[in-house]
């Protein structure tokens, strides 16, 4: 999904919600508050049984907006802003978060509604002109009827008393991202994916209508309810989410299909991975590496710990890794210093990973990753979701609850070796020579040579392998050669263990023929 663009003007506007708490009438001009609805009655009970009768009903497809939306080009896009110091909701109220709205047009043809909830009771949020500011290049742009927005962000004094800087954002089909106080956006999450990579093409489900509720004074946490459509479901999503220096989401998901889903994603994750030093040879780019997110780390049922670093691969490649109960899953930036990307507009060196811990019995599938060929970092081409292994039934009701840590690292990390970086290259003598950096942990011996390496491949041949402690790491560098030979993609293993017990992350990679 191409996203990168509007992505950059989300990032531009960033900086403009970075308001005081309070802002004087002549400094700012005049409050122009959202229009808000006549109230009704909700309850999440309510909402529930509203999507019930959805799915027993053939879906309806979503009206577009006016035409002239739809045809503004990029530039003129950007040229609509969201009065973020005069217009966000909640300004001037001792309510600790601000809510801007995004204009549909564009890459956004379908309108979103948005309902602010207090107490038992929700108000519309009325789309307005008024509340954007036009440039000279916007044309004329219907604004009757039900128009709606395109989505929304939320605003907190995450940094600095007094300042409210976004940390969410809802736009798009079920697309969604938050950051972390030292973050900047990245990867995004979604509400469900459904025939991800699948030759019957993909579904993308919507989330059509949302109700913030709004936060008492002092409170730390906002609650976000959603309703799902698509052709084949519908359902109700519930986020409680807690900004911090990790933003955390508590999500509980109602899914109702309407048709047996047989390749369903629950807590999907789009990122982009474009290269690294396993594929540097192949883009002339002044970066040593452009992506989001370099690896997908696993905790299994069994207890271990994997960690796949991500590839754009020449051919599409999906990856299964089955499992009875995971413990989470999550993409993952452990290249964190500006020189590990020299890149100092997309800061990639503080992009946030995405862990998710699932709540309750998860059962049997799979957590499957989806790793599409890009040529250009306005490509989202990574793809990670868990994959219940017997899908969805039509006229049954799903819940899924799990955790969402938007940060550096996995909560509560277990007691063994990270990998930190993985270089692969060809030797001069013909095969490959790779290498392996796992970061030092308190588990590891001191003599590396008490270390026994395990280590694995599914075809061509491959070296015992080598340790050596990295300098500047301080951790042990394990390095091995491999010749694929006739084969066009070779799936290989490692692991440190010491007295028979893993100390290390469990390294899986594929190694794929570049054609």
């Amino acid at each position: 999904m191409l996203r990168r663009e509007i992505l950059k003007y989300l990032t531009g506007v960033a900086a403009a919600a970075v308001v005081p708490s309070a802002l004087p009438a002549q400094a700012s001009g005049a409050y122009t508050a959202p229009r808000l609805s006549e109230a009704q009655p909700f309850s999440h009970d309510a909402l529930l049984a509203h999507a019930r009768d959805l799915a027993k009903q053939p879906y309806q497809a979503r009206f577009e907006v006016p035409v002239a939306w739809q045809e503004l080009d990029y530039d003129q896009y950007r040229a609509i802003r969201f009065k973020t110091k005069t217009s966000a909701l909640w300004t001037g109220t001792n309510t600790p978060y601000r809510m801007d709205f995004f204009h549909p047009g564009l890459y956004f043809p379908h309108a979103v509604q948005i309902n602010v909830v207090e107490g038992d009771m929700a108000q519309r949020v009325e789309f307005d002109l008024n509340l954007f500011e036009m440039g000279e290049i916007v044309p004329d742009l219907p604004s009757g009827g039900a128009l709606g927005f395109s989505g929304f962000r939320l605003r907190t004094e995450l940094r600095k008393p007094g300042q409210f800087h976004e940390f969410f954002v809802m736009q798009g089909a079920s697309y969604f991202r938050a950051i972390g106080r030292d973050h900047v956006y990245g990867l995004s999450a979604r509400g469900l994916a459904i025939n991800t990579a699948d030759g019957a093409g993909e579904e993308f489900p919507d989330f059509t209508e949302f109700w913030i509720e709004r936060p008492e004074p002092g409170e730390t946490d906002i609650t976000v309810h959603a309703l799902l459509d698509s052709p084949s479901t519908t359902g109700v999503y519930s986020f409680l989410v807690k900004p911090g220096t990790d933003t955390d989401i508590d999500v509980m998901a109602h899914v109702i299909p309407r048709a047996d889903i047989n390749h369903v994603g629950i807590a999907p994750l789009t990122s982009m991975f474009l290269f690294d030093e396993t594929n540097r040879n192949r883009f002339d780019d002044f970066r040593p590496a452009v992506h989001d997110n370099d690896g997908l780390q696993i905790r299994n049922g069994n207890g271990e710990t994997l960690w796949r670093p991500l590839a754009n691969p020449t051919r599409l490649q999906v990856s299964s890794f089955v499992d009875n109960n995971p413990a989470g899953f999550g993409l993952m930036q452990r290249a964190d210093k500006f020189s590990d990307f020299a890149d100092l507009e997309a800061l990639y060196h503080k992009r946030p990973g995405l862990w998710i811990t699932p709540k309750g019995d998860w059962g049997r599938g799979s957590v499957t990753l989806v790793e599409i060929p890009a040529d250009r970092e306005i490509y989202d081409n990574i793809v990670a979701y868990w994959r219940p292994r017997n899908g969805l039934k039509a006229g049954e009701e799903y819940q899924f609850g799990y955790n969402m840590s938007w940060g550096k690292d996995a909560p509560d990390p277990l007691p063994v070796a990270q990998v930190l970086n993985t270089r692969i290259g060809k030797r001069f003598r013909g095969g490959y020579i790779a290498a392996i950096d796992f970061a030092p942990n308190a588990v590891l011996p001191e003599d590396l040579e008490d270390l026994t390496i395990h280590l694995a491949s599914n075809r061509g041949t491959h070296s015992d392998g080598i340790l050596q402690r990295n300098p500047e790491t301080g951790g042990p560098r394990l390095a091995f050669t491999f010749d694929p030979e006739d084969a066009s993609a070779v799936e290989m293993r490692a692991q440190l263990r010491y007295n028979k017990k893993m100390v290390s992350e469990v390294w899986l990679y594929r190694w794929t023929a570049a054609t």
